[in-house]
């Protein structure tokens, strides 16, 4: 069973989901594509999931270990078939969904709907009012338009493995498949307003995003460095400010763990020096503006970390968010995994799966007042509502849906 959150405003006049009625045809794989259409699965949209007689990508990884979980965790909520878009009956399928269709969104390669027939302008001829949103790593334009790209890739070509670790240590990448997801919030962002602009002209159009360009402002404050400092900036400052311009910023070591504490301000740092029980140093001069705490970030890293040491994270981090201070656990992924904020607020739930079992799935960060949120259906099978589809939705008898079956078009 899923758990259901009432609207947080008791008084609220519960009101339809902000895409009900809205149709998405959904081509995407892996987590770009498919995380944007998650959102509009769970903002109320109908989404067709069309996947290849294999299965997307994502789903084929589900054999060597690790993989179902994510596929669960961006497929609730959205209707699963196959199409074999390599031939003609498959591609009369899909055009025929198009013209039912609102959106659709693909995250191929530039050029390969484009190959299949399939392209932006064929099928916005099909239905002018069709919003046809695209993602890729580098753009549909470009001189790297053709080259392939994963997250591992983008984030080396964004600058974000070179901008990660310590200075005195090889670069890593970050453990979080940021430019993917920095795409996929992006393409919804795209559609969304591209959906709103068809609301006063009537006309759908292509929108497009690349992972590239979706990733660049994340590293704002290092960009601030190196036009700051330039060829003296140092490419990784560990857990510090990128900018190296908040002191103290960083991991500090617990008895347990780790604790990462921020003082954006001044009062921050004084509230900090209160909880540590050193009020006399708030008129040292080299601690009391943020300049001179930068400038001295080691003294003011000794004395953070001569405190914490001594004491658990979480023992840390109550006395700090006590006092106002920015503060948090450094928390595994099981810690993170059983929040009880996020439970509480129903952004994570507890969902029976038919094929994982009991697993901690993610709802939609997105929230409209008085809109109940949607109960998460699990993900389905691949092709599991092949016939709701192509029967139900497209008007084909149970005989020639028999018949595409045996022809291994669906």
């Amino acid at each position: 069973m899923t758990t259901t959150l009432s609207p947080s405003d008791a008084g609220a006049v519960v009101g339809e989901a902000p895409l009900s009625g809205v149709t998405v045809i959904d081509l995407s794989h892996v987590y770009n594509g498919p995380y944007a259409t998650f959102l509009m699965a769970l903002a109320g949209a109908e989404v067709i999931k069309v996947e290849p007689h294999t299965g997307e990508h994502l789903r084929s990884r589900g054999d060597m270990g690790g993989a179902a979980l994510p596929f669960a965790m961006l497929n609730s909520n959205k209707k699963p078939i196959t199409l074999d878009l390599k031939s003609e009956q498959g591609k009369e399928i899909l055009r025929k969904l198009v013209k039912k269709a609102d959106i659709l969104v693909e995250n191929f390669a530039p050029g390969v709907m484009e190959r299949l027939g399939l392209g932006s302008a064929a099928l916005r001829q099909i239905n002018p009012r069709l919003i046809y949103g695209s993602s890729s790593g580098y753009g549909k334009d470009g001189p790297y338009r053709n080259y392939p790209a994963m997250d591992l890739v983008m984030q080396a070509m964004s600058g974000v493995i070179n901008s990660t670790g310590h200075p005195d240590h090889p670069p890593v990448k970050s453990g979080a498949a940021l430019c993917d997801f920095f795409a996929g919030i992006h393409l919804y962002s795209a559609i969304m307003t591209a959906l709103f602009a068809r609301e006063r002209t009537g006309r759908g159009q292509t929108v497009e995003v690349s992972m590239q360009d979706a990733t660049y402002c994340s590293l704002a404050s290092n960009y601030g460095m190196l036009n700051a400092r330039g060829d003296a900036a140092p490419e990784r400052t560990g857990n510090r400010h990128g900018g190296l311009g908040v002191s103290p910023y960083n991991a500090y070591p617990t008895k347990d763990g780790y604790v990462v504490v921020n003082s954006p301000g001044d009062r921050h740092f004084n509230a900090i020096l209160d909880v540590i029980g050193r009020p006399e140093l708030k008129e040292d001069p080299r601690l009391n503006s943020r300049g001179a705490r930068v400038q001295n970030f080691q003294l003011v890293d000794e004395l953070l970390e001569t405190w914490t040491r001594d004491r658990t994270k979480n023992e840390v981090a109550d006395q700090m968010l006590k006092a106002g201070v920015p503060c948090a656990p450094v928390r595994n992924l099981r810690e993170v995994m059983n929040d009880e904020n996020m439970h509480a607020r129903g952004s994570l739930q507890w969902v029976d799966h038919p094929e994982l079992g009991r697993v901690v799935l993610p709802h939609t960060p997105l929230n409209f007042e008085g809109v109940p949120r949607r109960p998460l259906e699990p993900s389905l099978p691949l092709g599991a509502s092949n016939e709701e589809v192509i029967v139900g939705m497209l008007g084909y008898s149970k005989e020639e849906f028999d018949r595409l079956v045996q022809q291994k078009i669906v």
